[in-house]
């Protein structure tokens, strides 16, 4: 293994660190260290010791022992053997400048324990393959762990997960709160305040950077980038080449064999902002003038305008320039060449590495490869007739942007005064350009945390002014301070109303590479000033309905409301052909039921965005990006976090919710107004894989056996996969801990009836393939099940749903409730399951007859 990058990273003169040496192998252990480390953001190195060297990894978040982390880490150069003792101080102006701590340390092996070498055999074979497989023996970190390298996004892009087994853990996993308050980074900021002492001074006329750390130069002179129109939808048409559209920053790149400039669309200076892409284009040694987008990748390997906007936070994440067409070469205009010939020509070039990256093409086929980028949760596709000259500075038809998301720039006019909590600022008044005037878009109060808030607060504060840019009265509901129309912000929306404003904009970022100039009504309205066909209203079914926009998004009615059900034919279940528009209208006909069991319940999304066989994930702090009509609930968490739910109080937000991807619905045991203390304690009969029918209703039988003799009124229904779920109410009149240790008990008596197939050990290996668990651990603040009346993402499109306790027997069929006949089973039997709100048990009065049993 060649240490060659980690040396050339280093000035050995001015650091610390050890010189990369390869080690004389000695022992018989693999040793792997954790370092914590300060950087210009805290992250935690990961490094094994491979082949002499420490195969090295940063992870953002720190490792985790819970399952269900998957935490990105991005593989790094390899470190000398020595560096496993290495903690203190780098110093400005190096590379890595900061605090390095041990975090934990210890020794490693492949999954068998094998012998040395044979260990070592597995674990290179297992690192070529990307998904590298191993025991950790530390003080913290102990068990199973895997490093899998994601297969869609750059080569160095890994994710640390924990395998479950006797050392996982359930709750939260915070590397932070893991480590001593006295730990020496922790004594360092606490007594200086700052990770390092400076040893290089800022040149005197240098100006601080803005609180979203976007350069303020910008050059006198430079080469304007040529701009797109926007796009109603994909096409395949053999005229055209279709790319990626980049969620990043426009960037100018004029390259000679002496000097590099890098700047905005608009001539802002990049080259301080982003020196490692300065650095990778003067090695390609050419004499050229690029156009491209600079972007900064995140956990998912996918570009984060956000990262990039605060990348000196995120220096630990990859950067990418990607370049897209060619300009000048040795000196010679070209933009007057046909786009591919152009792109040709870049192509050969180019020097691809990790940061320069060639932006290529598709030819022809514009529909499917929308389709893959929108299945990537990517933004958009460039659209460019392929024989289309170079035209800086203007827009054009050539070139055609087309999104997936409904996003718009507007100019910032104001901000109107915060209520309640709410600091710094209430809501920002949006305008656009409509000729030489200024026109009210609509205000926006969504889309912040406090950070944002401040952040952005702070950056208008000196640009307020008395008097307001626009003709007529702007209604709002605090009075407004208006502010000098200079800055652009990027909101999402669902669509433009007649009058021309967004509707349920929510804030997404500020754009300090775009212009106020450019934030036209063109960009909203097609050219003749005829609204765009994607907002069209429909006047025979009254104003507030849009058409389907684009032939492939639908609406539907909640009210007052109009839900945009996006990508509306998208396969939601493959085997049965049920697409998201389905999922969509069966809750909207399901919503009188449901929404009972939801109300005031905070949410924790369970989005599948990309149906049953694509990848899914958990979005508990999701209130940020509501919708208007969405409420949601704040609860503090580790770190001094605060986590925004969702809560679904109405359908609008019901069928917002299935938009997002979710299937199933997850809401809390307790309400927002007794957040302590669940309305119900759940029992959960969940069976192994060698479980029978049977067995499973006899395990359910057992506990109701129990609940009977005890005066416990209780409820069932099927979870909607391979189990029962007994609910037995409370009444929100005990805690979580209390009703957590009654159902504890009498998982308990129930588990000495039906002995032989139960059990109440929770590790699955433990456990066997042949037992029931009888859970009672469901019981825990924040935790989730699938609602009653809930669809959950398995074959067949099966719904949770509440059953009579004569139908718990065994010629039971779990999977017989799906989204086909639910609603008509509810029209005959009524709800089932309404009782599970009412009356609550005396649970001392229960606990009593427990004990004479």
């Amino acid at each position: 293994m060649s240490l060659k990058l980690y040396d050339k990273k280093r000035n050995f003169k001015d650091t610390s660190e050890p010189k990369g040496r390869l080690k004389k192998q000695t022992d018989k252990r693999l040793v792997f260290v954790v370092q914590r480390h300060k950087a210009s953001h805290l992250h935690y190195d990961f490094r094994l010791e491979m082949d002499g060297v420490l195969k090295s990894w940063a992870v953002p978040k720190g490792p985790s022992l819970n399952p269900s982390d998957k935490r990105l880490a991005m593989m790094v150069e390899d470190h000398p053997y020595d560096y496993k003792d290495f903690s203190g101080v780098i110093p400005e102006g190096n590379y890595g400048a900061g605090i390095v701590e041990i975090w934990d340390e210890g020794y490693y092996s492949d999954m068998d324990e094998s012998d040395y070498d044979s260990a070592v055999k597995k674990l290179k074979a297992g690192l070529a393959a990307g998904n590298l497989k191993f025991k950790m023996f530390g003080k913290k970190l102990k068990g199973e762990f895997a490093l899998v390298r994601l297969k869609k996004a750059e080569e160095n892009s890994w994710l640390l997960i924990k395998h479950r087994d006797a050392f996982a853990v359930d709750e939260a996993y915070d590397s932070e709160a893991d480590t001593p308050k006295n730990s020496p980074i922790n004594k360092w900021l606490k007594e200086n305040g700052k990770p390092v002492k400076k040893k290089i001074a800022k040149p005197e006329k240098e100006k601080e950077s803005t609180s979203a750390d976007v350069p303020e130069k910008k050059m006198e002179h430079f080469i304007p980038a040529m701009l797109a129109q926007t796009g109603e939808q994909a096409f395949d048409d053999e005229d055209w080449i279709f790319e990626i559209k980049w969620d990043g920053y426009r960037a100018i790149a004029e390259l000679d064999k002496k000097e590099v400039k890098l700047y905005s669309r608009n001539g802002l200076v990049f080259n301080e902002k982003y020196p490692a892409v300065i650095h990778a284009l003067k090695k390609l040694n050419i004499n050229a003038v690029v156009d491209g987008e600079v972007t900064v990748l995140n956990e998912e390997g996918l570009p984060d305008f956000q990262k990039l906007q605060h990348y000196s936070d995120y220096q630990n994440y990859p950067i990418v320039y990607n370049v897209f067409d060619i300009l000048y070469h040795n000196g010679e205009d070209i933009t007057g060449w046909p786009l591919t010939d152009r792109k040709e020509l870049l192509k050969k070039l180019l020097k691809m590495g990790d940061i320069i990256k060639f932006s290529d093409h598709i030819e022809t086929y514009g529909t499917a490869f929308f389709k893959a980028i929108e299945e990537r949760k990517m933004e958009g596709v460039m659209a460019k007739r392929a024989n289309s000259l170079y035209y800086p500075g203007k827009r054009t038809a050539d070139w055609l942007k087309i999104k997936h998301t409904v996003t718009e720039e507007a100019i910032i006019a104001g901000f109107t005064e915060p209520t309640g909590s709410r600091k710094y600022l209430g809501a920002l008044v949006l305008a656009v350009r409509r000729g030489n005037q200024l026109v009210y878009a609509g205000h926006t109060g969504t889309g912040f945390d406090e950070a944002k808030l401040k952040e952005v607060y702070e950056i208008l504060k000196p640009i307020t002014t008395k008097t307001s840019p626009f003709k007529g009265k702007v209604k709002t509901n605090t009075p407004v301070t208006w502010v000098k129309p200079q800055l652009v912000c990027e909101v999402k929306f669902t669509e433009i109303t007649k009058d021309g404003k967004f509707r349920h904009p929510v804030f997404l970022h500020l754009r300090e590479d775009k212009e106020p100039e450019d934030v036209t009504m063109q960009n909203q309205l097609r050219e003749g000033g005829e609204p765009d066909k994607k907002f069209q209203r429909n006047k025979k079914e009254g104003a507030d309905k849009p058409l389907i926009k684009r032939g492939r998004d639908a609406v539907l009615k909640a009210g007052e409301h109009n839900i945009v059900i996006t990508n509306k034919d998208k396969i939601y279940f493959p085997e049965s052909g049920i697409t998201k528009l389905q999922v969509a209208e069966y809750y909207d006909a399901v919503s009188k039921f449901i929404l009972p069991y939801l109300k005031n319940r905070p949410e924790s999304l369970k989005r599948s965005p990309n149906g049953i066989n694509g990848q899914s994930f958990y979005h508990k702090d999701a209130g940020d990006e509501a919708p208007e009509y969405a409420d949601t609930f704040e609860v503090s968490s580790s770190g001094n976090k605060t986590i925004n739910y969702i809560v679904c109080n109405n359908k609008a937000t019901l069928l917002y919710l299935a938009n997002l991807g979710c299937i199933e619905m997850n809401p809390w045991h307790s309400t927002t107004q007794h957040p302590d203390h669940p309305d119900y304690f759940i029992l959960d009969i969940d069976p192994s894989e060698e479980n029978t029918l049977p067995q499973i209703v006899d395990a359910a039988l057992a506990v109701k056996e129990v609940l009977d003799k005890i005066g416990a009124t209780s409820y069932i229904k099927t979870s909607g996969a391979t189990g029962l779920h007994i609910y037995v109410p409370t009444a929100a009149k005990y805690t979580y801990d209390q009703v957590k240790e009654f159902a504890h008990i009498v998982c308990s008596y129930a588990q000495q009836l039906v002995p032989d197939f139960t059990t109440l050990e929770r590790n699955i290996k433990k456990r066997g393939s042949h037992r029931i668990y009888l859970d009672y651990l469901q019981n825990n603040p924040g935790q989730t099940i699938a609602s009653v009346y809930s669809l959950r993402p398995k074959a067949g499109a099966t719904v949770s749903t509440p059953l009579e306790w004569k139908e718990v027997n065994h010629e039971l069929r779990l999977d017989a409730f799906t989204i086909h006949n639910v609603l008509e089973r509810i029209k005959t039997k009524g709800d089932l399951f309404k009782g599970v709100l009412g009356k609550g048990i005396d649970m001392m009065k229960c606990l009593k007859k427990l004990n004479k049993l």
